[in-house]
């Protein structure tokens, strides 16, 4: 029986390391479909790259940064229990890897490729695992801290704080430093808006990391005995409850409508094991809403060119999940409890904190040494031709 359960519990990581592995496509052509027609390449081989160099990256460093162990055994070892230490490997290096493909598409249009790889090497190898550790392995006594000044340790069931809102604050200050798109804002005040170059490539990504964050969620159980299916109902109630707020605060617009789900998502993944399905769509609601507002407010207002609205996205509405696992977790909003508003509160700061300034001496270091921003020139011809030397269409030869 010992043999079936381990069995078991190997194939359900895995098969959660593998639907997120696949929200990283989401990823890609969310960010494609956003971004000019002269950048999309660029998109799609960033988030692959961004992804190759995360593995190696969290599997010879960050894992052992966050968890305090590492792979340098036999095959032999490697493989006790059904191979379930690696698959979990696998699975939590789904996350990790996520970081910068958040971070890819608030630079978007303007970042240099290899520094960009530098930055994603730095920051999955110790600025992330470092706060995962703290978040999720009792690094530091943080958590035996937190518990007992406010009688509960920081909760954080999927990540709201560990991968999105630190994800977000990395990529605001690499937004900051990169500075707005050529043209973007103009002298005399006015704005050249940047329509997405395809609309149902950005709905298909957003619908892929969508049905992704299932495993997302609900196999950040980890083991088969622990699957809830309130983490799903859950989920499935904030996502919706995202693309209604989106739907009627955006206006009908389709971009927003399309990362109504994903804010929601977002914001749910903390409390998502915890709250009663009516607080999680509340979460989304809300979620949806700050989603819309602070990219607008951003964008037109502050000028601030994040491109994907990563920081609002995955910043702010993560930040709201980690503290709205403090409230619709208790059990006076029907919340099955053991969390306090406190522990939320001071967790997420930390987060918070954490990511923003790893993020400013990453990517200032790199702006002062090597640079970050592509020329003028590159820019005006877009990533693809730039870097790639080819464009996402190009045109069929004229002459034989």
């Amino acid at each position: 029986m010992e043999a079936l359960k381990q069995g078991a519990d190997t194939l359900f990581i895995l098969l959660g390391a593998v639907m997120v592995l696949a929200m990283h496509a989401g990823f890609a052509f969310l960010e494609l479909g956003t971004v000019r027609r002269k950048n999309q390449v660029n998109a799609l081989v960033k988030i692959l790259v961004d992804f190759s160099i995360s593995t190696v990256v969290y599997f010879a460093v960050g894992y052992g940064v966050a968890y305090g162990t590492h792979f340098f055994v036999g095959a032999q070892e490697l493989a006790a229990k059904n191979g379930y230490e690696l698959v979990k490997f696998f699975f939590l290096l789904t996350f990790a890897a996520a970081i910068p493909a958040i971070i890819s598409g608030g630079i978007a249009e303007r970042a240099r490729f290899w520094p960009q790889l530098i930055a994603t090497a730095v920051i999955v190898g110790f600025v992330y695992p470092f706060f995962e550790g703290i978040a999720w392995n009792q690094h530091f006594g943080f958590q035996a801290w937190l518990k007992s000044l406010t009688g509960a340790e920081f909760h954080d069931f999927a990540g709201s704080v560990v991968v999105h809102a630190v994800g977000g604050w990395i990529a605001l200050p690499a937004v900051l430093l990169l500075g707005a798109r050529a043209n973007r804002y103009r002298k005399d005040g006015g704005m050249s808006a940047h329509p997405p170059s395809s609309i149902p490539f950005l709905a298909l990504g957003a619908w892929i990391l969508t049905v992704g964050w299932f495993g997302f969620n609900v196999m950040s159980a980890q083991t088969l005995d622990k699957i809830s299916g309130l983490v799903a109902v859950n989920s499935l109630m904030a996502m919706v409850g995202g693309t209604l707020a989106a739907l009627v605060l955006g206006k009908n617009d389709p971009g927003f409508v399309h990362n109504g789900p994903l804010a929601g998502l977002v914001a749910v993944c903390a409390g998502s094991d915890i709250m009663h399905p009516f607080g999680a769509l509340t979460v989304g609601l809300v979620a949806g809403a700050l989603f819309v507002s602070m990219f607008t407010l951003t964008q037109n207002k502050w000028k601030i060119d994040d491109v994907l609205g990563v920081w609002p996205l995955h910043g702010l509405c993560g930040t709201l999940g980690g503290i709205a696992a403090g409230i619709f977790g208790s059990q006076t909003l029907g919340g099955l409890g053991g969390v306090t508003l406190g522990a939320q509160i001071l967790g997420t700061l930390l987060g918070v904190a954490w990511a923003a300034v790893g993020g400013l001496l990453v990517y200032g270091v790199l702006k002062a040494t090597l640079g970050l921003r592509l020329s003028q020139e590159e820019e005006y011809d877009g990533a693809d031709l730039s870097i790639h030397k080819i464009s996402a269409t190009p045109d069929r030869e004229a002459s034989w």
